[in-house]
């Protein structure tokens, strides 16, 4: 197969708001959203202003980065960590007590490796409530990450991670899950 990225149609992809409204969050995003100087107790409220769904209690680090806020969904006493990427093409569930550590990134989008035009293949992610998002941890699309369960730091989760489970890198850079009795896969 030959990949022409010039045929690429984005069919089926919606944003989900006009463009006006897109380039009014990326302003807002890149010229108050992210900044140091920018309080955390406000970013809930701005992101509730462009269609988010946010609860209580929810500290949003500096340096976060979501990309749609209407495809956003956010629990009570929820933290995400400086230089978060929330890059929800799709919508994303974040649970009740849950931790999105620094450098963290949810990424809801890819695309068809077997598309000639490289098309979209988007699928959203859920952080169940307890989950934690260690740092430069990835999420990919379609995921879920169970109840309470620990994707550690630096690690990938390309398939659900099942409740009160933690995957773990290891020194050969192969991700190890440990479920609750202890055992390994």
């Amino acid at each position: 197969m030959r990949r022409s990225l010039r045929n690429f149609s984005g069919a089926g992809y919606n944003k989900g708001r006009c463009r006006v409204m897109q380039a009014t969050w990326f302003m807002t995003l890149h010229l108050v959203f992210i900044k140091w100087w920018f309080p955390a107790s406000w970013r809930p409220a701005l992101l509730r202003c462009f269609g988010a769904r946010v609860g209580q209690r929810v500290l949003i680090r500096h340096g976060v980065q979501v990309h749609w806020p209407w495809k956003l969904t956010v629990g009570n006493d929820v933290w995400i960590g400086e230089n978060a990427w929330i890059l929800n093409l799709e919508n994303v569930t974040i649970g009740d007590n849950c931790c999105v550590s620094q450098g963290a990134l949810l990424c809801t989008g890819s695309h068809l490796h077997g598309s000639p035009s490289f098309e979209f293949d988007n699928g959203p992610i859920i952080l169940q409530p307890g989950s934690w998002v260690a740092a430069r941890a990835v999420v990919l699309r379609g995921v879920t990450i169970g109840h309470e369960a620990v994707l550690g730091a630096g690690a990938v989760a390309y398939r659900d991670l099942e409740a009160k489970t933690v995957l773990i890198p290891t020194s050969a850079h192969l991700p190890v899950c440990v479920n609750p009795g202890g055992a390994s896969e």
